[in-house]
């Protein structure tokens, strides 16, 4: 996608220089910055700090923290030394887990001279396969937005989106985003209704990815989408997911539930877009057995933005003195779901499986 008419990716390796070179999503919307870090730790941290975030793209960002671990020790021990600290970074997201446990088993097939190079090999597949994957979800998106166009005779098909998985929570295209792209770029009417807008204000990071490309939107307080599917003004929700259950449980950002239960009563059609290394077979029961991250209070407390002088600046809302808890993430059960779109294709939840067998 691009920024100012200029394309990016949200993250790039270079095995030559030993750099990782990632988007700062914790200066986004005000300033876009590309930041560079040149040893694992360094990405670590900026998992764990969110400036990169979003399932696919923490994925991606751990395999290259792994090409850049092993350029420094290329032993069994500091392999799983920093598979350990990456994996502790965020522990609701499956792609973190899945990509570390690929490119590690991938690594240690070869001698340690050659482990560094195969490693950087193995994470530039894993992120050129996270591009294509994306684009393959918007194909089959972009069809059930021309049905929905159909029916609408030239008036713009509403769809509301919760957080953020456009292309910046990837490596390029997006989940959610990407079928919403590819129908913009058909020359099909879409207009976007875009929350989440505390704590992390992921929407807003939404907003400033739609703008750039052109995408009509407007930002909604989260609490406002209930109303505008009472009043028919939404004719479809899309959202992307940190963890989906073979039973078509959807775990997303917080919120994602109370929208799910909005759509379901106004019989608006609701779908979740993942590709398929966010689709975690080894889960039962979503509820009990997906570990939901408990994030700072002072997220809720405090709120960063621009002065009036356009500096950034950050101020507090709610006195130390007040208890403020703040879970990351809910889980929709998969009986308020539509569909599960995948790379693969469309499922309804109770087929999922079926589908990933294709």
């Amino acid at each position: 996608m691009k920024v100012n008419g200029q394309h990016h990716r949200a993250i790039t390796g270079d095995p030559a220089t030993g750099e990782v070179r990632y988007i700062d999503q914790t200066r986004l919307p005000h300033e876009f910055a590309i930041k560079t870090a040149r040893n694992m730790p360094e990405l670590a941290e900026a998992i764990r700090a969110m400036a990169v975030r979003g399932a696919p793209l923490i994925g991606v960002t751990a395999a290259f923290g792994i090409a850049l671990a092993l350029g420094e020790d290329a032993s069994d021990a500091a392999l799983d030394s920093a598979r350990s600290t990456l994996l502790a970074t965020r522990p609701t997201a499956v792609n973190l887990a899945w990509a570390l446990k690929r490119i590690c088993e991938y690594s240690q097939r070869f001698p340690e001279a050659e482990r560094a190079a195969a490693a950087w090999a193995e994470a530039q597949r894993i992120a050129d396969e996270d591009v294509a994957i994306n684009h393959a979800i918007g194909r089959h998106t972009l069809p059930l937005i021309q049905e929905l166009a159909e029916g609408k005779h030239g008036a713009p098909v509403n769809i509301l989106t919760h957080c953020n998985a456009g292309w910046i929570a990837t490596v390029d295209w997006g989940t959610a985003l990407s079928g919403l792209y590819q129908a913009h770029d058909a020359n099909i009417r879409i207009h976007v209704w875009v929350d989440e807008t505390r704590p992390r204000k992921q929407g807003l990071l939404t907003a400033w990815e739609l703008r750039q490309h052109g995408v009509p939107h407007t930002v909604i307080a989260d609490n406002a989408g209930g109303h505008l599917m009472q009043h028919g003004r939404v004719d479809m929700v899309i959202v992307g997911a940190d963890r989906v259950t073979g039973q078509g449980d959807v775990c997303n950002k917080i919120g994602t539930y109370l929208k799910a239960l909005a759509a379901y009563d106004n019989r608006v059609p609701f779908y979740a877009a993942v590709p398929s290394p966010t689709i975690d077979l080894s889960i039962g029961d979503a509820l009990r057995e997906i570990e939901i991250e408990e994030r700072s209070a002072d997220e809720l407390r405090h709120v960063r933005g621009l002065d009036s002088s356009g500096r950034p600046t950050s101020i507090q809302i709610l006195p130390d003195v007040s208890p403020a808890a703040n879970p990351g993430f809910d889980v929709t059960p998969a009986r308020l779901v539509t569909g599960i779109i995948t790379e693969k294709g469309i499922a309804a939840p109770r087929e999922l499986a079926r589908l990933l067998q294709v």
